[in-house]
């Protein structure tokens, strides 16, 4: 059964290495094998899509009956006690948290007094997420209306880089996502675009303690989500995932649209990724979150077909 402290970041990780390291795939050329991803790959959910449940306990017992292995939580705004009880209660692990005000107060404000803000709610998320056994803190670093590129590219990095000394101590990476936030892409542009200034973005921090939380559906509408995660390679700490259709031009349920499933799945098996999908589309009851569950299994080929 997984736990909070079974699943801790430095446990998985060194699981996860034994499992990269013992596989037959690996010295096969396992980067081109299909199933690469069943038993590295592990389905989390964001707590605001259980609509069912009164409490966090129920909350966390139906995803967990859904077939959800952990939860992510919004941080700073828990009450830690209460979530520890839920998880011992349940068996089901928090393994991070979506930092809840970065929208609204973001590292690329500029007004420092913002920006100071802004980090002081990274470092509680962070505090949190720790707290409760989390690994990653989601962070979406700003908005490009705050200003010309190159201006909210060196101020959002001196801000969030204030929290690495925090990360490291606590062992909780900061996991920035691609979001359609006219920042490290082209808002108006077509689906040929690269991950490009998304890689040189996180390499400036020049940290392992921050990765990308990388969603696999926000930017198929820019460009190549195989080639996206092919360039970024070990600097994803964490999936992010939803559907999404170029033809009508909107998101979709996980496996819906025209998203090429099948060459993120060859992707991801070629970076040898290993750690958490969280799912993040519209949830629902238990039997909405079992489809959800059921069209993760689907996409990433983690059920064995009939």
């Amino acid at each position: 059964m997984l736990t909070s402290d079974s699943l801790s970041r430095r446990h998985f990780m060194l699981l996860a290495a034994a499992a990269a390291a013992s596989s037959p795939f690996v010295a096969q050329g396992a980067a081109s094998q299909d199933g690469y991803l069943k038993g590295r790959l592990y389905k989390t959910l964001k707590i605001g899509m259980v609509k069912a449940g009164k409490s966090l306990e129920e909350k966390f017992a139906l995803a967990k009956e859904a077939g959800f292995d952990g939860i992510e939580l919004n941080t700073p705004g828990i009450n830690v006690e209460e979530v520890n009880a839920a998880i011992k209660a349940t068996g089901l692990p928090v393994d991070g948290s979506v930092n809840s005000s970065h929208w609204n107060v973001r590292h690329t404000d500029p007004d420092s007094a913002v920006r100071a803000k802004a980090l002081e709610s990274l470092k509680e998320a962070l505090r949190q997420t720790h707290a409760v056994g989390g690994n990653t803190v989601l962070l979406v670093v700003g908005k490009g209306s705050d200003g010309p590129e190159e201006e909210i590219w060196k101020r959002s990095i001196e801000n969030i880089s204030k929290a690495i000394p925090l990360a490291a101590e606590l062992g909780v990476p900061i996991a920035v996502e691609n979001v359609w936030n006219q920042f490290c892409y082209d808002h108006e542009g077509d689906h040929n675009q690269t991950a490009d200034k998304f890689v040189k973005y996180i390499d400036e921090f020049e940290s392992p303690w921050v990765g990308m939380q990388f969603d696999i559906g926000n930017h198929w509408k820019y460009g190549s989500m195989g080639d996206w995660i092919r360039q970024l390679n070990k600097r994803i700490i964490k999936l992010d995932l939803k559907g999404f259709s170029r033809e009508m031009g909107k998101f979709t349920k996980i496996g819906a649209g025209d998203l090429d499933w099948a060459d993120v799945r060859k992707a991801l098996a070629e970076i040898k990724y290993t750690g958490w999908a969280a799912a993040e589309v519209v949830g629902g009851d238990l039997e909405r979150l079992k489809e959800i569950s059921a069209n993760m299994d689907r996409v990433f080929g983690l059920k064995t077909q009939s």
